[in-house]
């Protein structure tokens, strides 16, 4: 067992990179920093507003992106940033947010939630449950349609996206018109060690996913929940009338063989609207490669736009 595997350890890892995250963002203009992903993609102008919504976890703030003006009574998209489950890092989404509430004609509300270790697993995926309830039920106090409602994200925020869907299915609710899942984790159960990427050094390393896996979900036993590794076979639950799902993979992702095998459990529950592979791409390839990540965020946009479309 690797020394990442002891929770002490993976956890004082963990936050030194969230150190290391937060002097990023702070860099005036330089990679990684908030300035440099607010300039991406300029056409779409950058109309925000900040809320906090209640939840029993702890207060989430979120940040509201409009869609053009003159969309009355617009749905609402629910994004859920990457980084593991560690890094609290909303602002990569700046350029996905800002285009799909152009080109969908929604609101964006991008979620910044709660992160191990300081709140492991079950804190984010209830508290991202209960933001997407709270959207659904007071967005029209904020001139929102919370009935046309959708949610997704990149890496742990698609698994935190599926374990959203998962729960308003076994809650009754919220109604969900879709879900996007772009290169998410969905087996925890599995050792980051025993998965395959198509190529030799791909950008998730196994240490990595160590790291976030141990801090998110310290009891090994707890990491074939539902909630956390709906890939895993363990999960045999009918998932009949779960929210369709859009999948997301890229061809080099140490994550890709779980998204596709979920992708088939979805397919099998008459859940899958797309499965779409993006070829010579790796884990997290929209966040360097802006022709890429223009194609996919304009897929995902349309397949917003279709279901939410009056």
């Amino acid at each position: 067992m690797s020394i990442l595997a002891r929770p002490a350890v993976a956890s004082l890892a963990a936050k030194s990179m969230q150190s290391l995250t937060r002097l990023a963002g702070r860099r005036s203009g330089g990679p990684g920093s908030t300035a440099s992903w607010q300039a991406r993609f300029p056409e779409y102008p950058r109309a925000v507003r900040e809320l906090t919504v209640p939840t029993s976890v702890a207060p989430a703030p979120v940040t509201v992106y409009a869609p053009a003006a003159g969309v009355a009574n617009p749905p609402v998209h629910v994004n859920f940033h990457g980084g593991g489950y560690v890094l609290s890092m909303p602002e990569i989404d700046d350029s996905l947010c800002r285009l799909v509430a152009a080109e969908a004609g929604v609101v964006v509300v991008n979620v910044r939630y709660v992160v191990a270790p300081q709140h492991p697993f079950p804190a984010p995926p209830r508290q991202a449950f209960e933001v997407v309830r709270w959207v659904a039920e007071h967005g029209a106090e904020h001139g929102w349609d919370g009935g046309r409602l959708t949610v997704g994200g990149q890496s742990a925020g698609g698994g935190l996206a599926a374990a959203v869907a998962r729960q308003a299915l076994e809650e009754g609710g919220p109604s969900i018109a879709l879900q996007v899942l772009h290169y998410p984790p969905l087996d925890l159960a599995t050792s980051a060690k025993d998965k395959r990427a198509a190529i030799a050094r791909p950008m998730l390393r196994p240490w990595m996913a160590e790291v976030f896996d141990t801090s998110y979900v310290p009891d090994p036993r707890e990491r074939a929940d539902r909630l956390v590794s709906p890939a895993h076979p363990s999960d045999t639950a009918d998932l009949k009338g779960i929210a369709p799902a859009v999948v997301i993979t890229a061809e080099y992702d140490l994550l890709r063989t779980e998204a596709v095998r979920y992708a088939e459990r979805l397919r099998a529950a008459d859940a899958l609207v797309e499965h779409h592979d993006v070829s010579g791409a790796d884990h997290g390839y929209d966040t360097n490669d802006e022709q890429r990540a223009r194609e996919t965020y304009d897929l995902i946009a349309r397949h917003v736009r279709r279901v939410t479309g009056e």
